[in-house]
């Protein structure tokens, strides 16, 4: 079998890659752009990308295909019409990444609501040394035990972040942003409903017509002063230029992104602007990334290559 892999790149050094050649001939590139993508899928027969994109006339153009592995779990940049109707099968890998997004939304969470780099460079800089008191209070922080934390999509994910809140003792709230999915151990509610009540607004959900530029400056404005809102889910979800309007206006605490709607980040993008740079924390999309689910990914990418066959 003729594998090619167009964005080798996104998933790092691992031991699996070498598994993956006893599949098959395989060609690992580091990343592809546009106009490279034709070549490099014309003869194979399995394609894997991350983030590079088939379109319809590319897919039409690799007559010898009939696997496309996607690693990841969302597939819009496959044209999965054009692939169906030329016989090729699209497989996924879903679930890999639901622990490390669920750690990486904690941690960025803890990072807003308790400033530990502070009280770091505290010690760190000889005040604490200095002090007179065993103890400071520079930073005050809230605990999440008894606070609403608000989800946005209850899919894996979404159910595993659900279960860390309740270790740490707040009251889970969800949006369905598909209006599916309601079958939770949680209370269902609006978008506004939510946004109003919550202490914590976590989204975890994909990026399609729904979700689209789903939380605007309107929706921003209805949040409490004292909430913090984390995006794990699609960069398109938050419009970005209102949320860096939200926070310079302070209407509320703090805001986390691992995602932005396009990657990577552009400099002229107004989060980079922002005047209350330290009520914004920013991650290059990495939540997904833990060394366990990129491991899990490439596992699952070649469970759906020997299955296929």
């Amino acid at each position: 079998m003729r594998i090619v892999f167009l964005d080798r790149k996104t998933v790092g050094e691992l031991p699996e890659l070498e598994e993956l050649k006893t599949l098959g001939e395989v060609t690992f590139h580091e990343y592809t752009s546009p106009s490279e993508t034709r070549e490099r899928i014309e003869n194979a027969e399995i394609v894997i990308t991350n983030k590079v994109v088939l379109d319809a006339d590319l897919i039409q153009g690799a007559r010898e295909l009939k696997l496309i592995c996607v690693a990841a779990t969302g597939m819009n940049n496959i044209d999965l019409d054009a692939a169906a109707k030329q016989g090729v099968t699209v497989r996924n890998v879903s679930g890999y990444a639901s622990h490390s997004v669920a750690q990486t939304t904690f941690a960025m969470l803890f990072q807003l609501m308790q400033n530990l780099p502070y009280y770091d460079d505290y010690v760190k800089s000889g005040a604490y040394s200095n002090s007179e008191l065993f103890t400071h209070h520079g930073k005050p922080f809230h605990e999440i035990r008894g606070k609403r934390f608000g989800i946005i999509g209850m899919g894996n994910i979404g159910r595993q972040v659900s279960l860390a809140a309740v270790a740490f003792g707040a009251e889970v709230v969800y949006h369905s942003t598909s209006g599916r999915n309601l079958e939770q151990p949680f209370t269902h509610l609006g978008l506004d409903a939510l946004l109003e009540t919550s202490d914590v607004v976590s989204v975890h959900a994909p990026l399609n017509e729904q979700t689209r530029n789903l939380i605007g400056y309107d929706q921003l404005k209805r949040m409490k002063g004292s909430a913090y809102l984390i995006n794990t889910g699609r960069g398109g979800i938050v419009v970005e230029k209102d949320l860096a309007r939200a926070l310079d206006e302070e209407l509320i605490a703090g805001a986390a992104l691992d995602v932005f709607s396009q990657e990577p980040l552009q400099p002229d993008n107004p989060l980079l602007q922002i005047k209350n740079s330290e009520r914004l924390l920013m991650i290059p999309h990495i939540a997904w990334a833990s060394i366990e689910a990129r491991r899990d990914l490439l596992r699952g990418i070649i469970r759906n290559i020997k299955s296929f066959f």
